[in-house]
């Protein structure tokens, strides 16, 4: 059976997409290429090793919301999941370089979401762990089936320049953010009883105009009263 090697060389946004896309480029060796591989149905779950970096002082408040107050970190900083993808790679014998791709959201509801816009630059620890099944030429030519081994893995660690250009890409000069139903309708009704012309001057209404005028534990009503 053939024994494969992976390994990330580059990463870069995939344009003209429906939604954002990261194409992770994707080398894979057959160290028996004698064994000529026919087709990979590949699968990767794909994790964030946060403490595999070190963080400003501005990216540490913006993920307090993630991992609390620095203080605390030693408990709540961990690896984390950021998504699953697959993929179908074609024949080959020797390598290949296959395009692995990553569907993302710019939902700050997700926490991978919230982790990759807190960051400033550097780099991203990742670390990629592959399944999935092997058709491959058999000893004889037969067609033969087998499994990766669920111990194949491989790190890259993707620079935060790359993601935020993706999201520019997308998502020019904007972020998204979903709301639950009967937030949503309150902030609506109070955008038509002020005949407020767009999303952002209400929220500027409603918010004061830097992060020191509201108190750590301040609430702002529709009112734009802070309590």
């Amino acid at each position: 059976m053939p024994d494969l090697n992976f390994e990330i060389v580059g990463a870069e946004p995939l344009r003209y997409a429906a939604d954002p896309q990261m194409i992770f480029k994707l080398k894979i060796d057959n160290t028996k290429p004698e064994q000529a591989i026919h087709t990979i149905v590949l699968q990767c779950q794909i994790q964030i090793e946060a403490t595999r970096r070190r963080y400003s002082p501005d990216e540490q408040k913006r993920l307090r919301d993630l991992f609390d107050e620095p203080g605390r970190w030693s408990q709540t900083l961990r690896t984390m999941l950021w998504t699953h993808t697959n993929t179908v790679v074609p024949g080959f014998s020797d390598s290949i370089v296959a395009d692995l791709p990553v569907h993302c959201t710019f939902d700050f509801n997700i926490a991978a979401t919230k982790y990759f816009a807190a960051l400033e630059d550097g780099e991203i620890p990742i670390v990629f762990q592959f399944s999935g099944t092997i058709f491959y030429a058999g000893i004889s030519g037969m067609l033969q089936v087998g499994q990766i081994s669920w111990t194949k893995e491989t790190k890259y660690r993707l620079p935060v320049g790359v993601w935020k250009d993706m999201m520019e890409i997308y998502y020019p000069n904007n972020a998204w953010l979903c709301l639950r139903r009967d937030v949503f309708d309150l902030l609506y009704q109070y955008k038509v009883r002020n005949a407020i012309p767009t999303w952002e001057q209400t929220l500027e209404r409603i918010i004061p105009p830097t992060e020191e005028a509201l108190p750590d534990d301040g609430q702002i009503d529709l009112d734009g009263q802070v309590h």
